[in-house]
């Protein structure tokens, strides 16, 4: 296997830390010896202790020997009332080569840790690979853009309707598509609805798969009025930077609330759930997007993922940016 492959392994790794790890970022780590894993960490609930440090505990200098550290994310350099820096502890265990996914953008960090373990006289690679930057795509919204990874969920017919035209909307998809709804839920730290659809609806937003009811996310309502206690409300889209410690925001529309967020380009992540119905003259997915040319609206989204979930189709989609 090639460093891009190991980094893959430990990117997968890291989605166990998400969300527990808030605020933290949900790191991934792998301690690979003469092509076997022997050691694997993610970012323990709360945020420590940090990846690293979970794979490197328990392990001799003699098991190190010629091990590589791989890490999503650059080891931090900065001290904390919470642990040590990650940099002086890989720096202290001495694995032979440390392989880090990403750069860390914040200041403390960015590029100091790379600078203390080759100081260590540790050999260093930075991958900046598709995969850990994956892993880490709430952090680096936050980071980058000020603002959560949002990632926007539309359950339609094909015919683009997402509910009857008296509102009816109980259930367009099937029971298979609606328990991948909830894996998705149960990886956010905050889901989000419009005004009109949670005073129609009063829908939970909770995840109901067991085992993982527990990580039911914190709920956000998109109104200018008032909310139940321990439901956050937000007056406009751009509100979201507000929200603290989320990193990734899950909404769930209605139609109004998605082109909102389609308009304001908001939305990072699109996750389509098409069922083989139609609906004919019902309520459609979206509403205006202020579009005045066909030619924007091109060249805007990316494949990123399809299956299918019983007779249901997931497709997923990036938003394509500028670096």
């Amino acid at each position: 296997m090639q460093d891009a492959d190991w980094m893959a392994a430990a990117a997968r790794l890291a989605s166990r830390a998400r969300p527990a790890s808030r605020p933290n970022p949900g790191v991934g780590a792998l301690v690979v010896r003469e092509g076997r894993v022997i050691a694997r960490g993610w970012t323990r609930p709360g945020g420590r202790p940090h990846a690293e440090a979970m794979a490197l505990a328990g392990l001799s200098p003699a098991a190190l020997a010629g091990a590589t550290l791989y890490v999503t994310l650059e080891p931090c350099a900065h001290q904390s009332e919470r642990g040590p820096a990650c940099a002086d502890v890989i720096a202290s265990a001495r694995p032979a080569r440390v392989v880090i996914g990403q750069i860390d953008p914040d200041p403390r960090t960015s590029g100091k840790g790379v600078a203390r373990l080759e100081a260590a006289g540790i050999g260093v690679t930075v991958l900046g690979d598709t995969a850990s930057a994956a892993s880490l795509a709430g952090f680096l919204a936050r980071q980058r853009m000020g603002r959560p990874w949002v990632t926007l969920k539309l359950a339609t017919s094909l015919d683009g309707c997402i509910a009857l035209a008296d509102g009816t909307s109980q259930w367009i998809t099937g029971e298979a598509a609606r328990a991948h709804v909830h894996a998705r839920r149960a990886q956010a730290d905050a889901i989000l609805v419009g005004g009109g659809t949670w005073r129609a609806d009063a829908p939970r937003l909770d995840v109901r798969l067991p085992g993982l009811e527990r990580r039911s996310p914190q709920r956000v309502v998109l109104t200018s009025g008032t909310v139940p206690e321990g439901v956050t409300a937000l007056a406009a889209p751009g509100d979201i930077a507000a929200l603290e410690g989320v990193q990734y925001l899950y909404v769930e529309g209605g139609a109004a609330t998605a082109a909102a967020f389609l308009a304001g380009d908001l939305v990072d992540e699109l996750h389509l759930y098409t069922a083989p119905v139609l609906i004919g003259d019902g309520l459609r997915a979206l509403g205006p997007l202020g579009l005045a040319r066909l030619d924007e609206a091109h060249g805007r989204w990316q494949l990123r993922d399809r299956r299918q979930l019983g007779s249901d189709e997931f497709t997923a989609y990036l938003r394509t940016r500028n670096p």
